[in-house]
């Protein structure tokens, strides 16, 4: 599979602004699994020559039947791909869930907790609680 990288944009160990070009059903495959688990827009470019840019939300491995669903931008309904009929898949949208880890998120609500309980053990001493 073909993977280029504007390194320009995105984040380190983001998939933002790769574009990959598969040359197999199971590098598609693997493509959109990236796409899937990706959380931003993503471009297909189709064989027809036409492009959609949106959120990957479904895919179903079912050998030649296999497709992904995807809600594209500026449309109310989903939009149903077969797999067979992707060329690339560029991940144009931006990273949200870039490095946004449990662990992150774990020392940020510790950090707020100790701040509040500061906050409020001042308090208690300003009127003469403690």
């Amino acid at each position: 599979m073909t993977d280029t990288k504007n390194h320009a944009v995105g984040t380190p160990g983001s998939l933002e602004g790769r574009v990959f070009k598969p040359a197999s059903m199971a590098e598609i495959t693997e493509a959109v699994e990236l796409a899937f688990d990706y959380r931003g827009d993503v471009t297909l470019s189709l064989r027809s020559g036409e492009s959609v840019t949106g959120y990957l939300f479904n895919r179903q491995v079912a050998g030649d039947n296999s497709y992904l669903e995807l809600f594209p931008i500026g449309q109310q309904s989903p939009q149903r791909i077969p797999y067979q009929s992707i060329e690339s898949i560029a991940f144009t949208g931006e990273d949200t869930a870039n490095g946004k880890s449990w662990e992150a998120w774990v020392l940020k609500k510790d950090s707020e907790r100790r701040a509040e309980a500061e906050q409020i053990e001042a308090d208690a001493r300003t009127k003469g609680y403690l």
